[in-house]
Formats: C-alpha cells, sequence, structure tokens
C-alpha cells in the first residue's frame, strides 16, 4: 500500500498534525516537532506527547506512516567544533523529542562543508555525529535527506549518502529520504520511465532499497543538474507528472511515508487524489 501525504503545519499544537493529515486524504504525514528555525524549543510535556499519541491512534496513523524532520540550523559536518556540539546536542534532542511522541523516524539534511573542510572529512563528520545521537537515543531511525547542492551542502550525490551510512555503526537505524526535485537538481533524470528506471538502478547499486524510508514527492522550478532548491506543484515544473505515477506504480515504494512538500499547501488534497487515482486506488 502507498503511503501519500504532506508535510502538515502543527499550529495550535502537535496533536493537531494527524488531524491536518487526515483532512486533507493522507495516509501520511510528515511534521516539525518544535519550531524548524530556532535553536531554543520549549520542552515537550507528557501530556504534549500523550495527546499527539492519541490523535494519531484515533486518525490511524501508525509509525511507518510518519516522518518528522528536523531543524534547519542543524548541521551535522559543521567545520567548527562549537558549532558542530551544538548541532549534535540539538539533534540529540530531536530524537528524544520523536521518542516521546511514538515517531520512529526523523529526517534530517546531512550537513554542509562550508567551504572550510575537505568533503570527506565533511561526510566523516556527519557518521560520526549520527553516531553519537544514536547511542544517547533508542527505537529512531536517522533518515539522511538527499540535497540539491545548493552552495556546500552534501549528500546531493548518491555516493555521499552511501559513504556516510558505511560509516555508521548501528545501519539498523539509519536510511535514506528521497527527495525528487532534489534529486533532478542534482543531476538524476527521473522524467522518463528509462531515466526513472536508470536513477532507481543506481540507488539500488549504492545505497539499497533496503535504506529506503521515505520519499519527498515534489516537482522542481530548478532546471536539470542546476543544484539549486525550488520545488513546484506536481506537473507545473521541470519535472512533470510522469516520475511520480512511477512512484505510485512500483512496488518498492509501498508502506514508506511519501510526502509532499509542493508550494501550495491549499492543493495538497488534490495532489494526493491525483496521486492514488494514477494508481487506480481511492
Amino acid at each position: 500500500m502507498k503511503y501519500v501525504g504532506a508535510h502538515v503545519s502543527t499550529a495550535g499544537g502537535l496533536d493537531k498534525a494527524p488531524q491536518n493529515a487526515a483532512g486533507i486524504g493522507a495516509r501520511a504525514f510528515a511534521l516539525f516537532t518544535r519550531n524548524q528555525r530556532q535553536w531554543a524549543a520549549k520542552p515537550l510535556t507528557a501530556a504534549e506527547a500523550a495527546a499527539f499519541r492519541k490523535q494519531c491512534q484515533k486518525a490511524g496513523y501508525g509509525p511507518d506512516q510518519i516522518l518528522a524532520h528536523d531543524s534547519y540550523l542543524i548541521n551535522l559536518g559543521h567545520p567548527e567544533a562549537e558549532a558542530l556540539a551544538k548541532s549534535r546536542d540539538a539533534f540529540v534532542s530531536e530524537l528524544r523529542r520523536c521518542e516521546a511522541l511514538g515517531i520512529t523516524r526523523l529526517n534530517f539534511h546531512p550537513g554542509s562543508h562550508l567551504r572550510s573542510l575537505p568533503e570527506e572529512e565533511c561526510l566523516k563528520r556527519i557518521a560520526e555525529s549520527i553516531d553519537i545521537a544514536l547511542s544517547e537515543t533508542s527505537g529512531v531511525t536517522a533518515v539522511i535527506e538527499n540535497t540539491a547542492g545548493q552552495g556546500s551542502n552534501l549528500g546531493f550525490r548518491f555516493e555521499q549518502l552511501a559513504r556516510i551510512i558505511d560509516r555508521v555503526g548501528d545501519k539498523s537505524r539509519v536510511g535514506v529520504c528521497l527527495d525528487t526535485a532534489h534529486a533532478f537538481a542534482a543531476g538524476y533524470d527521473l522524467r522518463t520511465a528509462e531515466s526513472f528506471a536508470a536513477t532507481l538502478e543506481e540507488f539500488a547499486r549504492l545505497i539499497g532499497f533496503a535504506y529506503l524510508k521515505g520519499v519527498h514527492l515534489n516537482d522542481s522550478q530548478a532546471d536539470f543538474g542546476s543544484r539549486v532548491d525550488r520545488h513546484a506543484s506536481l506537473g507545473e515544473g521541470k519535472l512533470g507528472l510522469a516520475p511520480f505515477f512511477l512512484i505510485m506504480g512500483d512496488p518498492r515504494f509501498d508502506a514508506i511515508p511519501l510526502i509532499l512538500e509542493t508550494p501550495q499547501p491549499e492543493r495538497w488534497a488534490a495532489e494526493i487524489a491525483l496521486l492514488y487515482g494514477s494508481a487506480g486506488t481511492d
């Protein structure tokens, strides 16, 4: 079964996220468990965690249908020791919030060398950061998102993601979230059945589908290979609808969160319906 959903709002409380997802016909959802643009976060209370769990149960969302996203400020490959430590502490905090909420997948951008660190050293730091965080937490998988390669961000090549995973000690708790717009901007073509198959073959060879724990379903405003991160609504960007229909027809994408991050939330219900319609389901 395909779990298609969107990155929904938590305005008014975390327990509003499953309600918001259900309201657009989503079978999965993503959320921030705290303000993604601030370092400081109010501690999560037992009552808040219980309310979230209750609403997830009420709406029928299990752990495999939820993908949390960490703060945008975190850089697990930061070249400066103090900033790296701050990022690592924040990442551990994010994982612990997921533990409390019963969320088993935390999606994150791997990190940036800020043009002050060799690529291989930055990848090593990212893996070390993941190891530290996993050793201090339990039950939550660290899900690395491929990037568009904008600026000094790493993780835009499948080889880079593979090198991070290779260095992580507990491989049972590390995975990948494949963002379609980022992959396209990074030079992975998905526009035709042939190029889609070739890209997925490369993903399978270098990383392996056992590590695929989620997908971000985004069309791209940016050109192929541009390394620019600009999302578009489905069918209105440079990717077109074909790759999304191919994903819906591919069993390798079953039973993981398939999350819309397209720029018009008012269209998510229609986009979800479109995708299920393409697969002949409702």
